[in-house]
């Protein structure tokens, strides 16, 4: 039995028909850029988030540059983020014109470590982005009242927590303003790639808007620089699909997850991922550590198990942000993190077999190198 990492076919087919009448009313109309069902899903996405506002662009990448540009984040400015994040989070910073400064994470959440963010904190710095990983929400209430007292502007990366919640608040909702990426993969999924920024403050609502329209309101009137980068009306009518779908999907997500957790619980050298006090985890991914890890995953691979890494090399690592000067060592949790991480196969829909199936051969691949 093949079991692949994602599995999208299931969701398709269950929002194939509304999805197909939704397409089919956008050609009839040709309202293919910013049509009304883009303000629809907008105003959808807003009220499930429990923010005033969320703003349609196009990847998640540049949701979060646009949030960075709407705050006044540019050149002469730092923003610090964790190391362990994928490296858009920090190709957005570098596309704002700003610096990233990397922060490690804690060792057993994988989160920004939040008691040493003070110690990288500048006279430059800017904003603080937090990044909720793997399907749970970062240690905001820790955050947040250290930017205050710092004067930095907090910033979500909520690209992998669409529907989580921490101590009752909504992923999305913390900081000035959250961007999230609908990628097909994420919990919710475009037919491609879109993301959204999401906010409570009326003036950065508004100043996005602009931004991803050309810096415009009035059709050729452009006050200020922007970009051309507008969610796609057709990609709005999958999105609003799924959302109604979404909250039922999340919570098989976390049956999977507790069945996992049951099928690894006699495993000593799996070291299964934990949920931070306070937080309701979406199981974007399931990840786990393992001894020998490149050993395990080949294993996992050529027996038919979708098992992927995210991430195998930090952000502070990658050849883009060479000169910035960190090397080995620099954050020596998130690069401990990345020689043992694994995410096994986790998809709403998943059968209790599939995952038997995948715990099964995990234990032969550990039992192989023992």
């Amino acid at each position: 039995m093949k079991v692949p990492l994602v599995d999208l076919s299931a969701q398709h087919r269950e929002v194939a028909a509304e999805v197909e009448a939704g397409l089919a009313e956008v050609m009839a109309n040709t309202s293919f850029v910013l049509g009304p069902q883009v303000a629809a899903f907008e105003e959808e996405f807003a009220s499930f988030s429990g923010v005033g506002h969320c703003v349609g662009v196009a990847n998640g990448t540049d949701a979060l540059e646009l949030v960075l540009r709407a705050l006044g984040v540019g050149p002469g400015d730092e923003v610090i983020l964790p190391a362990n994040t994928f490296i858009a989070s920090a190709l957005a910073v570098t596309r704002a014109g700003a610096v990233p400064v990397f922060v490690d994470c804690d060792p057993v959440h994988h989160l920004i470590d939040a008691d040493a963010v003070a110690g990288h904190i500048t006279a430059r710095s800017k904003a603080l982005m937090a990044v909720d990983l793997y399907g749970q929400v970062a240690p905001f209430d820790a955050l947040e009242p250290l930017c205050e007292s710092r004067g930095i502007v907090l910033v979500e990366d909520a690209a992998q927590s669409q529907g989580a919640r921490r101590n009752g608040r909504v992923a999305g909702g913390f900081g000035a303003a959250a961007g999230t990426s609908f990628y097909p993969g994420k919990n919710l999924g475009a037919y491609g790639d879109a993301g959204a920024v999401l906010t409570d403050r009326d003036d950065l609502a508004e100043r996005v808007r602009r931004l991803r329209n050309y810096g415009s309101e009035v059709k050729y009137e452009h006050p200020e620089l922007g970009f051309n980068s507008r969610l796609d009306t057709l990609q709005a009518v999958v999105l609003s699909a799924k959302l109604r779908r979404l909250a039922r999907w999340n919570e098989e997500r976390r049956r999977a997850a507790a069945l996992y957790d049951a099928l690894l619980g006699d495993l000593a050298d799996v070291k299964r991922p934990a949920v931070l006090p306070g937080n309701e985890h979406v199981w974007h991914l399931y990840v786990v550590g393992v001894p020998e890890r490149d050993r395990v995953l080949s294993m996992l691979q050529e027996s038919g198990i979708g098992a992927g890494v995210h991430y195998p090399l930090p952000c502070h690592l990658q050849g883009a942000y060479a000169d910035l000067g960190y090397r080995e060592g620099s954050f020596p949790v998130a690069e401990a993190a990345a020689r043992e991480i694994l995410s096994l196969p986790l998809f709403p829909g998943i059968s209790a077999e599939q995952q038997e199936r995948v715990v099964g051969v995990l234990k032969e691949a550990l039992r192989a190198g023992a």
